[in-house]
């Protein structure tokens, strides 16, 4: 089958992006807002951890200096004293002994006032611990929420829309700057662009004149029932060779068009645009003996008709052209799984290697063969295939089969 190779993967898409959802476990993701919070609440913890020490370390040498009795007994020989916090203490004492069970006492509720303050100031530092890295992420989040606006502005011209700015107002800080200067680039880029596109538009129009006129000559002097064979060989030729030359021009002005996005857009069916696809194709595919099958399900995208029709014609005409001599199929399926509309169409032919199949949709590029030469296009089919799924916000894969040919999927959002 033709070169057809494995579209380029869709660009990837930014990892985070402040300003939308990040999945059901954003915590479980190392992104920069949660680097901060972690930065800002372990700063916190270890600056609490810190104070909770000092204070802690202080109130036992306070006590500690404390330690002597605040009274001495000077008189009597027994002590008759109770006491419901000091268990020790009791009838029938010497002084010795209510000496040293005050002293017991008191030791006992150094501990305890030093056990009770830092169960205390644990649970405080945990509670505001919890405080700070809830606080630490909206404020985080605020911080970088700039971020977010480049994220999405970034993720609209991966989609081909170089109109988009960022814009970005506030302080003049190193956000705003870096959000001028994208702004900046995009503008250098949308020039640069444009100015591509204008060229090969332009240069597409200006040459369709000449081959025009080169065509309507060659046909009048083949409608000549008097011009030497000689000369009808070599005007059938030249005719051939001015086909050729018309349809790189279109394809170059078509491969313009489509790296477009597209504004106006229809719903289009798939099944319908790959109907019509085969039609146009079935006369050739019978003179090869390849066979069309495949069902079609309904599958509607919002798109331009006449460019997914293109995309899907491509696709067959390459899968006839690129078959095997004898007994070949081309098999065409559409239908809608998960949100997206897929057109899937594979085909026997030569083995395609795997290590091929990137450079089948670069433009002129031919499975093992010249970039220029082959009569069987002009090698522009799948680069246009890809930059009109691109327009669409779609993408197309190509796999190599099993004993020979390719599956080509193309798959449209909803």
């Amino acid at each position: 089958m033709a070169a057809t190779p494995a579209p380029p993967s869709a660009p990837p898409k930014p990892t985070w992006d402040p300003g939308q959802p990040e999945g059901p476990f954003p915590w479980l993701r190392p992104t920069i807002r949660i680097r901060l919070t972690l930065l800002y609440g372990g700063m916190f913890l270890i600056a609490g951890i810190l104070l909770l020490s000092i204070i802690y370390l202080l109130a036992a040498q306070a006590l500690r200096e404390g330690n002597a009795l605040p009274f001495k007994i000077v008189g009597g020989t027994k002590i008759e004293v109770t006491s419901s916090t000091c268990p020790g203490v009791g009838t029938d004492q010497s002084i010795d002994q209510f000496y040293s069970a005050i002293s017991q006492c008191i030791l006992d509720q150094r501990k305890h006032a030093l056990d009770d303050l830092l169960s205390r100031s644990l649970m405080a530092l945990l509670g505001l611990s919890i405080i700070a890295f809830a606080f630490g992420y909206a404020m985080a989040g605020r911080v970088l929420s700039p971020l977010g606006k480049i994220t999405r502005t970034a993720r609209r011209v991966v989609g081909s829309d170089l109109t988009r700015r960022i814009e970005l107002d506030g302080p003049d800080d190193e956000l705003k700057e870096l959000a001028d200067t994208f702004d900046e680039m995009l503008d250098r880029l949308e020039r640069a662009f444009t100015a591509q596109q204008r060229f090969v538009a332009n240069a597409s129009h200006e040459l369709r004149t000449p081959l025009a006129i080169n065509r309507t000559l060659l046909e009048v002097h083949l409608s000549d029932p008097g011009a030497p064979v000689e000369l009808q060989q070599l005007g059938k030729t030249l005719l051939a060779t001015n086909e050729r030359s018309e349809q790189l021009v279109e394809g170059l002005l078509l491969l313009a068009r489509s790296d477009n996005q597209i504004v106006e857009r229809k719903p289009v069916d798939l099944a319908e645009v790959a109907s019509r696809a085969i039609d146009q194709a079935r006369e050739e595919a019978a003179a090869k003996g390849v066979e069309i099958r495949g069902e079609r399900g309904p599958a509607v995208v919002q798109g331009s008709g006449v460019l997914l029709e293109r995309i899907a014609l491509n696709l067959v005409q390459n899968a006839v052209r690129y078959n095997v001599p004898e007994d070949g199929w081309v098999e065409v399926t559409t239908e809608a799984q998960h949100g997206l509309a897929v057109l899937l169409v594979s085909n026997t032919g030569p083995v395609v290697p795997a290590y091929e199949v990137d450079n089948l949709f670069e433009p002129f590029r031919r499975l093992r063969t010249e970039r220029t030469g082959s009569d069987k296009g002009v090698g522009l089919g799948l680069s246009i295939a890809r930059s009109v799924a691109r327009a669409h916000g779609g993408r197309i894969q190509a796999t190599p089969r099993e004993g020979g040919g390719l599956v080509m999927r193309v798959t449209l959002p909803l």
